[in-house]
């Protein structure tokens, strides 16, 4: 895992494809559908944050799982480009 990966979204982009983009739910819904509930987590988690307690960790991992779906998005557009 390179320092980019780990800084960018804690873990290495095969983990991603690993972790992310062949499950269960890829099967049944697509990629689209992993990409709303990572984003629906992040909505939710910044929804529950106590804002006169701010908490560094949240905002990385919520910054991090954003990337991540950023990542899956940028993935299938170039797949979908490379089939076209």
């Amino acid at each position: 895992m390179t320092e980019f990966e780990i800084n960018c979204y804690g873990m290495s982009q095969d983990d991603i494809r690993k972790n992310y983009m062949t499950g269960v739910t890829v099967q049944l819904a697509g990629l689209e559908m992993v990409v709303m509930g990572i984003l629906s987590d992040c909505q939710e988690m910044i929804s529950l944050k106590n804002p006169t307690i701010p908490s560094p960790e949240s905002d990385e991992y919520i910054r991090k799982q954003l990337n991540i779906a950023k990542f899956i998005l940028a993935e299938q557009l170039q797949t979908k480009m490379k089939a076209a």
